[in-house]
Parts: C-alpha cells; structure tokens; sequence
C-alpha cells in the first residue's frame, strides 16, 4: 500500500460507543461519528472506556499496533476508587496473577487528575472515598486487562482512558472527534 493510500485516523471515543460500526441493538457506534470507508478499528475499546481508538485500512499497521507478539505500548490514564500506595503500584510494575495468566510489567505512576471532557454520564462520586489518577502503560492487550488488573490489587477502575498506542496520543483532540493522523 502506497503511502498516499494509507488512512490513519485518531477518533477520541466516547464512554458508550461501541469500537465497531455496525449493532443489531441501536447503541452508538462507530457510524455515529465518522463517515470515511474501508478503515476499520486497530484493536478495540471497550463500551465502558474512552480515549484513543486508531482506524486504518492498512491491515500491516492494524496488526503490528494489535497483535501481542509486536509489544506496541499502550498508556491509559486511569481513575480509580481509593489511594493506592507504591507498594500496591509496585505489584502492577512487576505482574499480577489473573485468570488468564501473569500480567506483563506496567509502567505504572500517580498523575495529577487530567484536564479531560466530562464523563456522561458521570462517574459514581463517593465524597468518603477519594479517587487516583493513574497513567498505566502495558505492551499486552488482553480483554479489559488495566480493570482487571487495578481490581486485583484492590482499586476498582472508576474511569478509564487510552491516550496513546505506539506513536499515536490523543493530545488535545476533542471528545467524539477524530483526526487524520
């Protein structure tokens, strides 16, 4: 494929989208927002995530950013109930056990909360509980792997948002837009 060919897009997805373009069941999705053909998602997003989801019709590129052996680093930030300690952090730096098998090391660190669009709908607030901003970075992709992997060290993913896959961060693209990259 032709560099001129190539489609990259950045779309900054919002909570309940769906990281497809088609569903039987009238939920939001990928056609909602953007009209370009023939690209398709590289990787999914969850329903219950944001953030960053790359499109492209160049099968070689969807693949090396997806597939596990390419180890394409991917960074969430992430807000979760409660205040983790280093030593609870220290466990996602070095592997935590799920059903699936050990986690490969994060990158793992407390960040400032983000200058980020508002959530509809919000997420729970519970004034007794304080939250974390996280930024997690893993080379895996397994399903729902930063939830499962904050929930087994004892602090439930709240929110969570992908700003960035290899190269390729958000920056200050807007909520339920997209961008040529």
């Amino acid at each position: 494929m032709s560099a001129e060919e190539r489609k990259v897009l950045l779309f900054n997805k919002p909570f309940d989208v769906l990281s497809q373009f088609t569903d039987g069941d009238g939920r939001q999705t990928l056609a909602d927002f953007i009209k370009v053909k023939d690209v398709y998602a590289a990787g999914r997003l969850d329903r219950d995530s944001e953030g960053l989801l790359l499109l492209t019709n160049d099968g070689i590129l969807q693949a090396k950013l997806t597939q596990p052996d390419s180890k394409s680093p991917k960074t969430y930030w992430v807000q979760v109930e409660g205040a983790p300690s280093e030593q609870d952090l220290d466990k996602l730096r070095n592997g935590v056990e799920l059903k699936d098998g050990i986690t490969l090391p994060a990158q793992v660190e407390i960040m400032p909360e983000p200058t980020v669009w508002d959530r509809n709908p919000p997420v729970r607030f519970r004034a007794a509980i304080p939250t974390t901003w996280l930024s997690i970075t893993i080379i895996e992709g397994r399903n729902r792997q930063v939830r499962r992997m904050t929930a087994n060290i004892g602090y439930p993913t709240l929110r969570l948002i992908r700003y960035s896959i290899g190269k390729y961060s958000l920056g200050d693209l807007p909520n339920g837009e997209w961008k040529e990259a």
